[in-house]
């Protein structure tokens, strides 16, 4: 595209790129330090019961086993838990099976997973609640909401068309790569002043921070968390084990690292609630959508996650409907707790709307990409809660969907189908502060709390040098422990592109102000009169006149110029206030094929446009419209987290759980659609997106390949092939 920046709208590769290729960067599992002891969880075999004893001879006597804590020896809150990542150590009762009863602490890691086989526990089993079913007929505490616009009863009887469906969706882990793991270490300054410094892989260091003081009833002064390197996050890096590490460390006066395998992790973390969702959408004879009536039921697991409001709004999907009526209500079971996975239950609302909306367009006899554009929402129209649509590129991502290739031949596959869907998403944008310095070498040096998980800091540079005028390269980008760093919001909602992009950009620019005022010391000149461009500041005109960036930060911090003393070190800071009202909209298309015989689905093709207000740094965003797009085939296509009627996890390793293959990926073209937004430069957030729409537009697609209707995910070979996709509506 074309841009009026030097460095800002042009790929750049990732800058930690070369050392992750290496093996270089440093996970929170790499962390070793002095007397360090390794912990192993032992999780509850019971997804429901009372906890009478936890015996642990067998275990202590062990080889190399140093401890073996229950929760009565933990210096922590006895409060009950209302989240999972409140959640150390179970006490009386057991609501899941994965649930830490015990933890095992020994020289090694062999050594502690050798003592926590060898710990017995003692139960006394309760009726476990499993399913949303068993949940919402009463024995299950629920939270209930509603949306409500319009006469919705009326509005459907008059509808020339109305479609009913009956959609369920399973728990969906996160399938990041780097398991969940933290290393905690007690600072040596005696019981009175307890302080713990945790190493955390987690997504945000400040809202860890503040939970681990409340569960250790420390201030938060004395929780240091340093954010390592995440390995994948997608909402489920919140710090689920930071404080069993950390009252562990405090308990035993010594360093402790805790890191779960792939089984634990799949066990005890917390992927997306599984859905059951009750939808009927009406449209008039001129192909209007007139109302849209839905229950929803969100099976929450163990504890409550309070996103049931959020993921109902989203059954509206982009839509116009002037009457709708939508109730939700949040259900807890016994197995795993939940939480939030990339754009939290979009992807699961998405697939019950969009594949409504296929079907709706069918009845009334319309091609299924018109009725979109006849239906879209435009700036102002009104959100399920009342709130307006801000203005978006939609209409330019339908219309980028018309104009390409792959939509045009949909009708030549003779093998296959080819499926579209379309969302919209309200991104956050939290406040934000950053801090920039100049090195007497010339280097820019951002420093930020706000945590890395997806390579926002490859554009972060872009903006500090555009902000600055010196060459990328000089500007380095790192982020701070919560005990130094400016404050940073939690990597998650697509907020740290825009919110920390303010932050540089207005730290960078008072860094500019601060070189300008040295140079027009130096040069005796007026600050209008000078420019920055490739690391130096010259004055305009006069190309002799010229000293270089670095040069001008040696004399701001020498003792002996007179610059130092006139005007001090090149030292900004800038903050973000985090303002709303931006809407990033996507279109999907995929084409599928599918085997008669085997049911199996393989996708063979994809299309992701998406508007992204603009790129900050084109290359890393075409990268999320990818990595979205595996995920989303990875919904609807392979995964889910299934439990017996027991509550127990019959899918907890990757030879069960579905993740999906780079051979099940099609080739992915990443089409943007930039409509400037008010974010910074015009950017939108764009990590979450990606992901939403994958599922439905698969879903549409296996509807036109073999005219079934899917009403549940995921659309794996046996539900295919015996027909349990089609609509129980």
């Amino acid at each position: 595209m074309s841009t009026s920046y030097r460095y800002l709208g042009r790929p750049r590769p990732s800058i930690d790129g070369r050392s992750k290729a290496l093996g270089a960067t440093r996970y929170a599992a790499d962390v070793d330090l002095a007397g360090m002891l390794h912990a192993q969880p032992v999780l509850s075999t019971e997804a429901h019961a009372r906890l009478r004893a936890v015996h642990a001879e067998a275990a202590r006597a062990a080889p190399g086993v140093v401890a073996v804590l229950t929760a009565a020896d933990l210096p922590v809150t006895a409060d009950p838990p209302a989240i999972r990542q409140e959640m150390v150590l179970a006490r009386e009762v057991v609501t899941f099976a994965g649930q830490p009863v015990a933890l095992v602490v020994g020289q090694s890691a062999a050594a502690a997973a050798d003592g926590a086989a060898l710990v017995e526990v003692d139960y006394e089993p309760l009726p476990p609640v499993v399913g949303v079913s068993a949940a919402t007929q009463g024995r299950s505490p629920a939270a209930d909401g509603e949306y409500v616009r319009g006469d919705v009863q009326t509005a459907l009887e008059a509808s020339a068309h109305v479609v009913k469906r009956t959609c369920r969706t399973p728990f969906v882990h996160q399938g990041y790569l780097e398991p969940t793991a933290a290393v905690a270490a007690p600072d040596p300054v005696g019981d009175l002043n307890r302080r713990v410094t945790v190493y955390s892989g987690c997504q945000g260091q400040f809202d860890v921070r503040a939970r681990l003081a409340s569960i250790l009833e420390l201030p938060p002064a004395a929780v240091r968390i340093v954010p390592m390197a995440v390995g994948g996050g997608f909402g489920g890096k919140g710090g689920v084990i930071d404080p069993l590490a950390a009252a562990a460390a405090l308990h035993l006066n010594r360093p402790v690292k805790l890191v779960l395998d792939r089984s634990t992790d799949l066990q005890t973390t917390t992927p997306t609630p599984a859905m059951a969702i009750e939808l009927e959408l009406g449209a008039d004879r001129d192909g209007r959508l007139t109302a849209l009536r839905v229950d929803i039921a969100l099976d929450n697991g163990a504890f409550p996650n309070g996103m049931g409001g959020g993921i109902a709004k989203r059954l509206a999907g982009c839509y116009r409907i002037p009457h709708l009526a939508i109730r939700w209500r949040d259900v807890c079971t016994n197995v795993h707790a939940t939480g939030a996975y990339r754009a939290p239950g979009a992807p699961q609302t998405t697939f019950a709307l969009e594949t409504a909306v296929d079907a709706l367009a069918a009845a009334l006899e319309l091609d299924p990409l018109e009725f979109r554009k006849r239906n879209v929402v435009r700036a102002g129209d009104p959100q399920p809660d009342g709130t307006p649509w801000p203005a978006g590129g939609q209409l330019a991502c339908l219309e980028a969907v018309e104009s390409h290739p792959l939509w045009k031949s949909r009708r030549t596959d003779a093998g296959g189908g080819t499926g579209v869907a379309i969302a919209g998403w309200i991104p956050l944008v939290d406040p934000c502060a950053a801090a920039c310095r100049v090195d007497p070498d010339g280097t820019v040096v951002v420093t930020l709390g706000a945590v890395d998980i997806s390579g926002v800091y490859s554009s972060l540079v872009l903006v500090a040098a555009e902000e600055i005028g010196v060459d990328p390269q000089q500007v380095r980008v790192q982020i701070a422990d919560s005990a130094s760093a400016p404050y940073g919001p939690s990597a998650g909602g697509s907020n740290i592109a825009c919110s920390a992009a303010d932050a540089v950009r207005t730290a960078a620019a008072e860094a500019r102000r601060q070189i300008l005022a040295l140079a027009a010391d130096h040069f005796e000149a007026a600050v209008e009169d000078l420019e920055i461009a490739d690391g130096a500041v010259r004055v305009a005109g006069v190309p002799d006149r010229t000293i270089s960036v670095g040069a001008l930060a040696r004399a701001a911090q020498s003792a002996d110029s007179a610059l130092s003393h006139r005007h001090g070190p090149i030292q900004a800071h800038g903050r973000a206030d985090g303002p709303g009202g931006a809407a990033a909209f996507v279109a999907h298309v995929v084409r599928v094929s599918v085997d008669r015989e085997t049911g199996r689905v393989r996708a063979t093709d994809y299309l992701s446009v998406q508007d992204v207000g603009f790129a900050m740094n084109p290359l890393l965003v075409e990268g999320q419209l990818h990595g979205g797009a595996a995920q989303g085939l990875g919904i609807g296509l392979h995964e889910a987290l299934r439990h017996d009627d027991a509550g127990q996890l019959l899918t907890g390793t990757l030879m069960d759980y579905g993740l999906p293959k780079a051979t099940s990926v099609p080739p992915v073209t990443a089409h943007l659609v930039e409509s400037p937004s008010h974010g910074p430069y015009g950017a939108l957030g764009v990590g979450e997106p990606p992901i939403v729409a994958g599922a439905a537009a698969t879903a549409n697609a296996l509807r036109a390949a073999t005219g079934a209707h899917p009403a549940s995910l995921p659309l794996d070979p046996e539900s295919v092939w015996s027909g349990s996709t089609r609509s129980t509506g």
